[in-house]
């Protein structure tokens, strides 16, 4: 089905935002696909068309025009998607020559897969561009079939181009994030601190001018067919009762690079592509947000020296 993509606006006085938006609990059990990310400017929100008609029109929701499609690659080809395969693993099989026939993309990683977001206008000229590579399904009913390429083909309209995408800068804040998931039952054993924390508790200041020395307000909360993911800090992660929380074995603990020196909008290619092929190049591993005004690429902690180096030659390279 279709996504909406919503921005809220940070405000003063939370209470009205936190009331308008109550369907973040209410609506779970109609909702398929859920996205709550909370930044220093703002919170964007991905929901799918169940989710959207739950939300009350607000002055605080601005609302993308356009409707997404979501697109999970797994490694095996078939009806199966338990297999995914990672950002930095479709850099250049997917990310990157979406980018080259102008095709603008949104990632969102989860503890369990990524996903990679397109336009529903662009589903043409995707299909076009991915099916020489990949076997290519669309869900109906709750079922996968083949992609007929056939009835849309005459759809397909972008041609490809060369790519020079704008080199963007690169924030790296000192926060070290933790990727979390917890079992859906155990949710509402952590609802009231989950909004909290979301919406009431103390965080670094969000007016926007977070700079390579300082730490960011960040957080995100995703509940995807039933699969919660969560991000936050190191020091939030204090405020939720551990034994409920899951991790990977070796506790691993992420740093960030945030893209975009000033909002990045919707029509912009290869943002994603901008991180994530010279990290796959690198065979670096890398979780992924895209939100409303910019994106965040998630890189493990010991790496991040390498990171912040493969991506200023990067920069070097696009000047």
């Amino acid at each position: 089905g279709c996504l909406h993509l919503l921005e809220r606006k940070m405000e003063e006085n939370f209470t009205e935002p936190v009331h308008k938006l109550d369907f973040t609990l209410s609506s779970f059990p109609r909702c398929r696909f859920f996205s709550l990310t909370e930044t220093p400017e703002d919170y964007t929100i991905m929901v799918d068309e169940d989710g959207f008609k739950e939300l009350h029109a607000s002055e605080y929701l601005q609302v993308v025009d356009s409707t997404w499609l979501v697109l999970n690659v797994s490694s095996n080809g078939s009806a199966s998607l338990n297999q995914p395969i990672g950002v930095t693993k479709i850099a250049k099989s997917v990310i990157a020559p979406l980018a080259e026939h102008n095709v603008s993309v949104l990632m969102l990683s989860t503890y369990q897969t990524d996903f990679i977001l397109v336009r529903e206008k662009d589903l043409p000229v995707v299909i076009h561009t991915l099916a020489s590579e990949f076997e290519i399904y669309k869900e109906e009913n709750g079922e996968l079939a083949p992609a007929n390429c056939e009835d849309i083909s005459n759809g397909f309209h972008k041609a490809k181009q060369e790519f020079n995408a704008t080199v963007h800068p690169v924030q790296t804040p000192q926060n070290r994030f933790c990727i979390l998931s917890i079992a859906p039952e155990t949710l509402p054993a952590i609802a009231t601190k989950l909004i909290d924390v979301l919406f009431y508790s103390a965080s670094p200041p969000k007016d926007g001018t977070a700079n390579n020395q300082e730490s960011i307000t960040f957080f995100a909360f995703s509940l995807i067919e039933g699969y919660i993911s969560i991000v936050m800090d190191a020091e939030t992660k204090k405020k939720f009762p551990s034994d409920l929380l899951l991790t990977s074995s070796s506790g691993e603990l992420w740093r960030m690079v945030r893209i975009g020196g000033q909002p990045l909008g919707f029509d912009e290619c290869g943002i994603v592509a901008q991180i994530a092929e010279p990290l796959a190049s690198a065979d670096i591993s890398a979780y992924y947000i895209s939100t409303f005004n910019f994106d965040h690429a998630l890189v493990p902690e010991d790496g991040i020296g390498e990171v912040i180096e493969v991506l200023q030659k990067r920069q070097e390279a696009g000047r």
